[in-house]
């Protein structure tokens, strides 16, 4: 019981890593923990027919299938691969093959397979909650007041903010559906997840895929909506804002509704969040990685233009503020938004597994919180707006103008 507890807490952590894979990938473990026990146990049947068989049988110890051998040999494993979640475990774990059976496996599991003994396992645990509850919290928090803000200054209604709530949204819905996915599957200690299978188990996991999978597409939008921007007078029409809302939302949901579909009539197994092997996770992962590709490659060619645009022999001095302030914004938000994804989307799932966990806690339930702040509260126009509000009341002449007021720019079409 101890080595099942422990394994299964090892496993635990790395459920808060890589979005694009699986929601819970300790479930892949363990169904391949329960693979590896059926195929040790028909082994165990073929040879238990044979009257002749001697020394010592193959055997199942809840981790690893000892395989046939004579009296008096030792058998030398490594530590299986769930232990190698957090670092590179060469372990080697032994067992010697007796008259009586099988001996006792030398040294233990938990002796020969560490990991990171240095830190208490449950303190561990609550530290990584702690990290990661914070983090969207704040992240959500911090959007909010984001969004309010954008929508009660009148002069701050534009095309480039309108997008820019857009994407905050997909943050706040994001981080909305993570703790609706933890409450759902985790609400109990008692409660397996990993054969869990409830229409709200179902729909809390694809609640959750459609969050990410549009946190992506209003990512490429905000950086084809900047590259636009820069290579020429980009149309600001309502008809092109629309478009924007059809593949930052729509596009999303028709690749949601087609995996659904595909999961109701060809893979409806347990709580639809393990995608190992699945052919049909690649209608959303594929759309996925594409946008990253593009995404990347748009900020490349940004970072071009404006160091073309910035050079000072061919700059105009009519332009230069607005340059300027959109190289400070390029800089500061498209490598974080792409190069970190560009990286590990294309390693396999569980590459470094404590450095993705790691990226994840830090980036991940974060970057609502980076997200808002760069785009919104660090705004001069912004910061302009509620300079001029705070005087205003300390004159007593403030008042809210309506969010319908039309904007000195351009309203939002919704």
């Amino acid at each position: 019981m101890y080595m099942r507890s422990w394994t299964r807490g090892i496993l635990w952590l790395s459920s808060f890593t890589t979005v694009l894979s699986s929601l819970h990938p300790e479930c892949e473990y363990i169904f391949q923990l329960a693979r590896d026990e059926q195929r040790c146990l028909r082994e165990i049947t073929d040879l238990g027919n044979l009257s002749s068989s001697s020394g010592c049988l193959p055997v199942w110890d809840a981790v690893v299938c000892w395989p046939r051998a004579a009296v008096g040999e030792t058998v030398h494993l490594l530590c299986p691969a769930v232990f190698s979640l957090f670092k590179n475990n060469t372990g080697i774990v032994s067992r010697n093959c007796t008259a009586g059976g099988w001996s006792h496996p030398f040294p233990p599991y938990h002796e020969a397979c560490i990991v990171e003994d240095e830190i208490p396992e449950e303190s561990y645990f609550a530290t990584v909650k702690l990290i990661y509850t914070v983090g969207y919290g704040a992240s959500l928090l911090s959007l909010s007041f984001a969004v309010v803000i954008l929508l009660l200054f009148r002069r701050l209604h534009c095309a480039r903010n309108y997008i820019h709530m857009q994407l905050f949204f997909t943050f706040i819905l994001k981080s909305v559906a993570v703790f609706v996915k933890d409450a759902t599957l985790f609400s109990s200690e008692d409660t397996d997840h990993c054969t869990l299978s409830t229409a709200a188990c179902k729909a809390s996991v694809v609640f959750c895929h459609y969050c990410v999978m549009t946190n992506f597409f209003w990512l490429l939008v905000e950086a084809v909506y900047l590259n636009s921007l820069l290579v020429s007078d980009f149309p600001r029409s309502r008809r092109c804002l629309w478009s924007f809302a059809l593949l930052g939302w729509g596009f999303p949901l028709i690749c949601i509704i087609l995996w659904i579909c595909s999961r109701l009539y060809f893979e409806d197994t347990e709580c639809w969040d393990i995608n190992e092997d699945s052919p049909y996770w690649w209608i959303i992962k594929g759309p996925i990685v594409v946008s990253i590709g593009v995404n990347f490659l748009l900020f490349m060619n940004i970072i071009r233009i404006l160091v073309q645009k910035l050079n000072p022999r061919l700059i105009q001095f009519n332009n230069s503020a607005q340059y300027r302030r959109l190289t400070k914004s390029t800089l500061l938000l498209i490598p974080l938004f792409g190069t970190h994804y560009m990286v590990f989307n294309f390693l396999p799932d569980y590459f470094n597994v404590s450095l993705r966990l790691c990226i994840e806690l830090c980036l991940g339930s974060f970057q609502g919180l980076i997200v808002a702040v760069l785009y919104c509260f660090l705004n001069q126009e912004v910061q302009k707006e509620i300079r001029l509000c705070w005087m205003r009341y300390q004159e007593g002449s403030y008042a809210v103008v309506p969010v319908g007021a039309k904007g000195s720019q351009m309203d939002t079409p919704f």
